[in-house]
């Protein structure tokens, strides 16, 4: 089987959300669920939010990430959590 690798865009609630906090925390989950971090990056969104968008990579025999998505979700402060790429890597 082959890797996926997903992109995750983090909403946080407001402007002035710790964001390093939040990405740390998500970042913990990712690895506990079986995934390799690859990049962490903030970008603006509008009027001063930004978001989080984590790269990483896991087995594709795991399945879905849905489970990842709603514990990641749960992060205070946290207001959504999208799926906004995921790619098949072989080799």
């Amino acid at each position: 089987m082959a890797d996926v690798v997903i992109t995750l865009k983090i909403m946080p609630e407001s402007p002035d959300t710790d964001l390093a906090k939040i990405a740390e925390q998500a970042k913990t989950l990712i690895t506990a669920d079986g995934g390799h971090v690859h990049s962490t990056e903030n970008k603006p969104v509008a009027f001063g939010l930004e978001a989080i968008h984590i790269v990483f990579s896991k087995d594709e025999a795991k399945g879905s990430s849905d489970e990842l998505e709603e514990a990641v979700a749960k992060i205070s402060h946290v207001n959504s959590v999208d799926v906004i790429d995921v790619r098949r890597a072989f080799g």
